[in-house]
């Protein structure tokens, strides 16, 4: 197992997030060594000049938190990102596409970001509060199909977050073809390696210092 810092994106997304907390946040990656720092789109190239002289990646969510922009727009915003700095990107899915069974689109949705970042990790979001076991498996099965490197549970903006029942179905589509990232309500030590232990390979959450200190976090993701 690695060390339990290197599972986590150090993440800070809500709407009022200015530019000393990104700067505040990325200082505290860089001391706790964690994997990445996840941040809106528009704190690429910030995030990217404060953490240069560390080994922190620099992951922006895309078409957040809704995914139900046009795939163009989602295109448009990935290559933006990827320009200013990221080198990850977690975009959401299309939900009312794949609830309405356009299964094509929900693909060519995520294959289309995926293509214009070929060297660069593309998780997928699923927002999995929104949607029944039936969906997690195929809205899985379409990530792994359009080429994404991960699943990931939630955005922390729906109304609920990761749970391990979820966790569990995704893992079980394919654990060789697809890596699974969970996020949304991971505020201590013990649920994060619960998750890290049913095969979770990241963790998203604002509550990354309480979970390696041992300590308590109020953080709502």
């Amino acid at each position: 197992m690695k060390f339990l810092n290197n599972y986590i994106d150090h993440t800070l997304l809500k709407a009022t997030a200015t530019k000393d907390d990104i700067i505040k946040l990325c200082n505290e990656a860089k001391q706790y060594r964690f994997f990445s720092v996840c941040v809106n789109s528009c704190y690429a190239a910030l995030a990217k000049e404060q953490l240069k002289d560390s080994d922190v990646k620099v992951c922006c969510v895309i078409g957040f938190p809704l995914g139900a922009m046009s795939t163009k727009a989602k295109v448009a915003e990935t290559k933006t990102a990827l320009a200013n700095g990221a080198d990850e990107i977690d975009m959401v899915i299309n939900v009312g596409l794949l609830k309405s069974k356009d299964f094509d689109a929900v693909w060519k949705d995520i294959e289309s970001v995926k293509l214009c970042m070929p060297n660069n990790t593309l998780k997928v979001i699923l927002e999995t509060c929104y949607l029944e076991e039936i969906e997690i498996i195929k809205a899985s099965e379409l990530a792994i199909q359009s080429g994404a490197d991960f699943i990931k549970t939630s955005t922390g903006f729906g109304t609920g977050g990761a749970t391990k029942e979820d966790v569990k179905i995704m893992a079980s589509i394919c654990k060789k073809c697809i890596k699974i990232k969970a996020s949304g309500g991971i505020k201590d030590t013990k649920t994060a390696l619960e998750y890290i232990n049913l095969g979770v390979d990241r963790i998203g959450t604002s509550s990354g210092i309480a979970i390696i200190e041992g300590t308590s976090s109020n953080s709502n993701y």
